[in-house]
C-alpha cells in the first residue's frame, strides 16, 4: 500500500501533477471572492492537509494580518510546507498531524475559535464516516459566521462523466509537461495516469451527497460553488 507519508509520492504530487490541475488559478480566485463576501477581515485560518501550503499562503497574501494554522499528516509535505511558507513563518504554525484521527482537535486548542477551515485536495482520502465526522469537527472549531471551504476531489456520477474527467486532466498534465520543459508523449502522460500508484488511496464521493451533509451538521449558505466534472468547491458558513 502506498501512502502521502512517502517522500517520493508527495514529491511527484507536488512537482508533477500539481501544476496540471484545470483552472487551478479560478478555483483559488473563487475561494478568496466567497471569504471576501462573508467575512472580509480573516484573522484566524486552518489550512487542512496543507501539502506545501499552496492555499494557506494565498490567504496570508489576501489578509497580511492574519495567522494561519497549515496542518497535514505527511512529513514530506510539512517540510515543504515550512520552505514555501519560510517568508511567512511569524504567521505559520506548521503542525505534523492527522486529522482523520479522533483527537486531533486538541493539537490546536490553544488557536481556536477560527475564522477560516480550508482544504484542498485532501479529505478524500478518508471514508465516508470520517469525512463526516472531520465536516463536524470543522463546524465545532469555527467561530459563528465562520466559513468552511473545501476544494476537493469528487465521485463522477456514471462511467461516462468519468472519462471527460480523465481525458481532461490528461491534457491539463500533458499541457503542463510541455510548459515545464518535458518531452514525453501524451501517450506516456496517459499511462502514468492510468497507472499512478496513489489511485487506491482515492475514496472518492458525490459532491451533492457531501453538501447535504453539511447541511445536516448545521452549516448555512451550503453549495457546490465550482465544479469541473470530479474538481469541485463546496462549502458553507457556520451561523453567526
Amino acid at each position: 500500500m502506498h501512502d502521502w507519508k512517502s517522500s517520493q509520492l508527495s514529491e511527484d504530487y507536488l512537482e508533477g501533477v500539481r501544476g496540471g490541475i484545470p483552472l487551478a488559478e479560478t478555483q483559488i480566485e473563487v475561494i478568496i471572492r466567497i471569504i471576501r463576501s462573508w467575512l472580509p477581515e480573516v484573522n484566524t485560518f486552518l489550512d487542512m492537509g496543507c501539502g506545501d501550503g499552496v492555499l494557506g499562503r494565498q490567504l496570508l497574501i489576501q489578509w497580511p494580518r492574519a495567522s494561519g494554522i497549515f496542518m497535514d499528516f505527511s512529513e514530506p509535505m510539512i517540510n515543504s510546507a515550512k520552505e514555501k511558507c519560510a517568508e511567512y513563518k511569524e504567521k505559520c504554525n506548521i503542525i505534523l498531524q492527522d486529522y482523520s484521527k479522533a483527537d486531533w482537535i486538541g493539537s490546536i486548542k490553544t488557536k481556536i475559535p477560527l475564522d477560516v477551515v480550508i482544504s484542498g485536495y485532501s479529505i478524500h482520502h478518508q471514508e465516508d464516516a470520517i469525512k463526516y465526522r472531520i465536516y463536524e469537527d470543522v463546524f465545532k472549531i469555527l467561530r459563528p459566521g465562520g466559513i468552511f471551504l473545501n476544494l476537493e476531489h469528487v465521485a463522477s456520477p456514471n462511467p461516462s462523466i468519468e472519462k471527460l474527467f480523465d481525458e481532461m486532466f490528461v491534457d491539463g498534465l500533458y499541457a503542463y509537461h510541455k510548459r515545464s520543459g518535458g518531452n514525453e508523449s501524451r501517450k506516456n502522460i496517459a499511462k502514468k495516469f492510468y497507472t499512478r500508484e496513489d489511485k487506491v488511496l482515492n475514496k472518492l464521493t458525490l459532491v451533492e451527497n457531501q453538501v447535504e451533509w453539511l447541511r445536516q451538521i448545521g452549516f448555512v449558505n451550503t453549495d457546490c460553488f465550482f465544479k469541473l466534472f470530479e474538481l469541485a468547491l463546496f462549502g458553507g458558513q457556520k451561523p453567526a
